[in-house]
């Protein structure tokens, strides 16, 4: 018991690093850009996580299956993602001038090796836990919470931090903060246990010789659906990322609310997303085991069609408890889709492409779904808001892109209604993946 308490300490810190990272700049990188000239750029800042996520993490989490332990590889795509996060950092400091792209290639390259660290940090977990003896599904959850504890910590320090009018979430600062979370976690994923790599001296398929059996999920009806959906769901994923810091700020501009704590603190109002993730991690295992993948899923769509449209309803004066709301339904929004589906796809696959698996949930969530989404709240936003004259016209275009997010969130949970189909057994039975291999890298849908 004593050393599952170690193990549980030590996860939790690389949880609490990996997060840090993503929230010192994630929710304040488009107030920066906002501020800084690129008001019909923010778009391509986010949308750039989901195009790399479209291929990186698949390709490391290839590497991490086959060649280099996964807690190595994770280090070693924290020192490169680090280092360009601070060279951007750097060139933002020492230009006359931010040109776009200096600033957006340094960043790609940053966030290119970042994101794969994501899935990497869920199979490190994973593996220690089991290792362990533990059981993923009822021990996780609870470790996760301190990656969000990472988050929230980042948000503050970025919204806090600063001489007043240059506070880090409206400044470059945001940039070096990451890069020294990063730091940190190059030289502590060393400590972590060691992750198999799979070293088949069968030639096999070209498919399992890279890695790719994990793309044989897409054989499973149920999970190839599951796999559309998280797609379609990872559209929202990034919008508000990108947007909610600038929308909340741009309050500043109409007198009525120029004065309102709310509209100079976005990033803490925003923080109150990530503190409500705290919560409904701890919900995940029961909700799991009650509901099924379905239900959890269906919760989390209704979630984001709330976290949109309150938004679009709210100020940060009188109509501040909508935007606090919005933030409260977001732990359901991000939490009950995005832990729950990495646990369904851990539970879903065996050891020899848990590590690519993961990769392949990575790419159709914040890969191909995050990249459309993007680009087009992007396209929304600025046919909306940036185009628009005076500031009370821009509010009012700012509102109506909220209520198009909310109704595409909204058009989504109803065909996932009549399209899933779950029978409640593939999470709740911890030992399936372990115990019942369909032989082609996942478990099949009469084994469950």
């Amino acid at each position: 018991m004593k050393h599952n308490g170690t193990v549980k300490v030590k996860l939790s810190i690389l949880s609490f690093l990996e997060f840090a990272i993503w929230g010192s700049y994630l929710t304040s990188l488009g107030n920066f850009l906002y501020q800084n000239g690129f008001q019909t750029e923010i778009g391509w800042f986010y949308a750039i996580q989901g195009i790399v996520s479209l291929f990186m993490p698949s390709l490391i989490g290839i590497l991490a299956d086959r060649c280099i332990q996964a807690q190595r590889m994770l280090s070693l795509c924290q020192l490169i993602g680090g280092t360009f996060m601070a060279l951007a950092g750097l060139y933002c400091m020492t230009a006359d001038q931010i040109a776009f792209g200096p600033l957006f290639g340094l960043y790609t390259v940053s966030v290119a090796f970042f994101m794969p660290t994501i899935g990497l940090n869920n199979s490190v977990c994973f593996n220690a836990l089991n290792k362990a003896g533990m059981d993923t599904v009822k021990d996780f959850p609870p470790i996760r919470i301190w990656g969000t504890i990472g988050f929230i910590c980042a948000m503050l320090f970025v919204n806090f931090v600063g001489p007043e009018g240059h506070k880090f979430q409206a400044t470059y600062m945001q940039l070096f903060v990451s890069a020294a979370f990063s730091f940190i976690m190059v030289i502590y994923a060393l400590t972590m246990p060691k992750c198999p790599v799979c070293k088949n001296n069968n030639r096999g398929s070209l498919a399992q010789s890279l890695g790719l059996n994990s793309f044989s999920l897409f054989k499973n009806r149920k999970m190839a659906i599951f796999f559309i959906f998280s797609m379609l769901l990872g559209v929202s994923l990034q919008i508000t990322n990108g947007y909610a810091n600038a929308y909340i700020t741009f309050f500043e501009k109409i007198p009525e609310f120029a004065n309102a704590w709310a509209a100079k603190n976005a990033n803490a109002i925003i923080a109150i997303s990530q503190a409500s993730e705290t919560l409904c991690i701890l919900l995940i295992p029961l909700c799991l085991k009650r509901f099924g993948i379905k239900g959890v899923m269906l919760m989390a769509m209704f979630a984001w069609v709330l976290r949109f449209g309150l938004f679009g309803l709210g100020n940060p004066a009188s109509g501040v408890w909508m935007l606090i709301l919005s933030c409260i339904v977001y732990g359901i929004a991000f939490d009950f889709f995005n832990v729950s589906g990495g646990l369904y796809v851990d539970k879903m696959t065996t050891p020899d492409t848990r590590s690519s698996a993961q990769g392949l949930f990575m790419i159709m969530t914040n890969g191909l779904g995050a990249t459309i989404g993007t680009l087009s709240a992007m396209a929304i936003v600025n046919a909306n808001v940036i185009k628009t004259d005076t500031p009370e016209m821009q509010l009012q275009g700012w509102r109506t892109s909220w209520f198009i997010f909310a109704a595409y969130a909204l058009v989504v949970a109803v065909l996932f209604i009549f399209a899933f189909k779950d029978d409640h057994k593939a999470v709740s039975d911890t030992s399936v993946a372990d115990t019942t291999e369909g032989g082609d890298g996942f478990v099949s849908d009469n084994d469950i």
